[in-house]
């Protein structure tokens, strides 16, 4: 695999494009006919695959849904409104959806089951139709023994018998006349690379760029270079020169990499969905609770290969240094590369973007609302991994889903993303642990399913944008703003004259939820070690209220707190119920290991005066740069503050250029 740095000349002119159109042929030749068919069974639905006609692709899908053992429909279609021309198709299993309710006296029970199995076709270049998207798994039962015919199954035998020229027995149509493979695949949700016994295939994966893309992209990077001289990016091209990753990282997501390294999110939301562009995003947490972009890349191929380049050209981007926590999706392929390229990170798979999941995957099962709320209720209530096995076994036992394939894969893996197995590790609030709470991709709004390379390139500078003005604004409101003290606790006012306005805000409602707590008591001493019992009346369905119990640890020697809610390791502030334990035992100030300086005001400034330069290469002219730069940010967002303030920078910014500019003259 080649590396191609291109930090200070590109590699390919602007007149250069990409052939990212594969054109191998998946056929067999029958030699007494002269037809091209396929005699073994057709291969499964794949991304990529193409088709002559629309009819030809419906045909494609009944046969294998035939095979199956299920029936298909068209859910969906798209036509260009003044041609009347379709130009894209939803096939869908005939147990996808929902019929809308009926009001007559006797309605038909209801046979769909919401079955998210589909294929998405679109017609390419105006003469083939390609398939874009895939999902093989059913939520009901299929099997070719079942003797049921469907009525996609029947026309397809009708046709059959059209195409009789003599009275002769009835056979089905198997014919298939060609495939083109894709150069995109996904081996992780079960994607199949189908050349058994056929042509061979040209596995060559990369970025499907369009006329106009290969030219936005590389016009970006250009500019970016002129105006942006710590601007990093990388190409990754295979053995014929065509493009098949590409990472790029700016000055502030580097700088910002700096600050916020603790916890970062792989977010693969395109790759998952199958959008256009193959997106991939580092993304951490600021001092407000916002996110940050850390940088960016688009990926060939969804593969063990393709994302372990990704992942350490980030790393070579920012120098290094790993992050200690990891979050991603369920991608095995990204779980084995994060296991290579940063072994001593600890990996979480994100519980929000699971929980997302839980109504295509058991919404057509019998007793899903209760299947629902005792899912939720082991995922989000169990304060004990005993409480947990418990309820997930109950669960599993009362609604028969020991064959439930999904749910045993989540099983499996319960470590790596229930929150009773993660209480020990620090989260920065970038996992929700409570059922309303959500998270929001960094380009949502700016990305949708069929947004082009071209489309991204020219949003994503003003995404950059208006999220650094949010932090701008923030960043004025957390120094200017007095806060509004909603307790008689001491507490909150320490707080508030540390954190940002946001953060504080997220502690103030911990400090609000002392008043729901009750009962404070002393059941256990080890020692130093209290062990007490803390009871909270919290709200369940509806407006009914219960009582549960939160178990605390109070260290008296040097005021160490835990609380078995462990909210301080996910959100990095104290919980309510520690708080009523220091309270009670008469502690007047949070202990300063417990006020985390990342949520404080000038963070940024506070990082620099601990880190000067320890680890910085007196020799290396790039670990000047990024030191410097650093440095200097804090210093352009303090003089953004006033016009007192900016009149200050600029002047010692010319008085700085001045002493270089003599330095430079007493070497002449």
């Amino acid at each position: 695999m080649e590396e191609v740095c291109l930090n200070s000349e590109p590699v390919f002119d602007e007149g250069d494009e990409y052939d990212v159109e594969g054109d191998c042929t998946l056929v067999e030749h029958d030699d007494e006919t002269g037809e091209t068919q396929l005699k073994k069974e057709p291969p499964s639905p794949t991304v990529g695959l193409e088709f002559d006609s629309f009819d030809e692709a419906y045909d494609f899908y009944n046969m294998y849904a035939k095979q199956q053992g299920f029936g298909i429909r068209v859910s969906n279609s798209w036509f260009r409104s003044k041609k009347k021309e379709r130009y894209r198709a939803k096939l869908s299993c005939s147990s996808a959806g929902f019929k809308k309710k009926s009001e007559a006296n006797n309605p038909r029970p209801e046979t769909r089951t919401g079955c998210p199995a589909m294929i998405v076709i679109r017609l390419v270049d105006s003469k083939r139709w390609r398939i874009v998207e895939v999902e093989l798994e059913h939520n009901h039962q299929v099997s070719p023994q079942i003797k049921r015919f469907y009525k996609s199954h029947k026309k397809m035998i009708l046709a059959a018998k059209k195409a009789q020229p003599s009275p002769e027995p009835v056979t089905e149509v198997h014919t298939i006349k060609l495939y083109r493979t894709a150069v995109l695949e996904a081996d992780h949700i079960g994607y199949s690379n189908f050349n058994e016994g056929i042509n061979p295939v040209d596995n060559s994966k990369h970025l499907e760029l369009k006329e106009g893309d290969a030219h936005a992209v590389y016009n970006y990077f250009c500019r970016m270079k002129l105006t942006n001289p710590n601007f990093f990016y990388l190409f990754d091209l295979d053995d014929d020169g065509r493009l098949r990753n590409v990472f790029w990282a700016d000055a502030r997501s580097r700088a910002a990499y700096g600050y916020f390294c603790d916890t970062v999110a792989i977010d693969t939301t395109c790759l998952a969905n199958k959008y256009e562009i193959p997106l991939i995003s580092f993304v951490g947490v600021n001092q407000h609770g916002q996110s940050v972009l850390l940088g960016c890349g688009f990926l060939g191929h969804e593969s063990v290969e393709y994302f372990v380049w990704i992942l350490r050209a980030w790393l070579k981007c920012m120098l290094g240094c790993p992050p200690q926590v990891i979050i991603t999706d369920q991608c095995k392929p990204l779980q084995t590369a994060v296991c290579e390229v940063f072994p001593n990170a600890h990996h979480c798979y994100c519980m929000w973007y699971i929980m997302q999941r839980v109504p295509e995957k058991l919404g057509g099962l019998k007793g899903y609302e209760a299947i629902k709320r005792q899912l939720n209720k082991a995922v989000y209530d169990s304060l004990k991994i005993a409480e947990f096995e418990t309820s997930w076994a109950d669960m599993i036992k009362q609604h028969g889903l020991g064959d439930n394939k999904w749910l045993q894969t989540l099983y499996e893996d319960r470590q790596m993303w229930v929150p009773v197995y993660l209480k020990d590790t620090f989260f920065a609030g970038m996992i929700p642990i409570r059922e309303n709470e959500g998270l929001n991709a960094f380009f949502e709004g700016y990305v949708h399913k069929h947004t082009s390379f071209k489309e991204f390139v020219d949003k994503y500078d003003l995404a950059l944008h208006r999220k650094h003005l949010k932090e701008a604004m923030a960043d004025l409101e957390s120094r200017n703003s007095s806060f509004e003290m909603k307790t008689r606790c001491n507490f909150e006012l320490q707080v508030s004259k540390v954190y940002t306005k946001e953060i504080f805000k997220r502690f103030q409602s911990e400090m609000e939820g002392m008043y729901s707590c009750f009962n404070t008591r002393q059941v256990n001493v080890n020692g130093p070690i209290i062990t007490y019992i803390v009871k909270e009346r919290v709200e369940v369905e509806g407006n009914e209220k219960e009582v549960k119990y939160y178990e605390v640890l109070y260290e008296t020697t040097q005021v160490d707190i835990r609380c078995i809610c462990s909210l301080f390791n996910y959100k990095g502030y104290l919980c309510r119920h520690a708080l009523n334990v220091l309270n009670y035992n008469g502690v007047e100030e949070i202990p300063s290991r417990y006020i985390l300086q990342r949520w404080s005001k000038d963070f940024k400034c506070r990082y620099l005066l601990d880190n000067k330069s320890g680890n910085i290469d007196a020799y290396n002219p790039m670990h000047w740069y990024n030191h410097l730069h650093k440095c200097a940010l804090p210093i352009v967002e303090e003089g953004a503050q006033s016009q007192e303030h900016y009149k200050i920078a600029l002047l010692e910014l010319e008085e700085l250029l001045n002493k270089f500019n003599n330095v430079a003259n007493d070497f002449v």
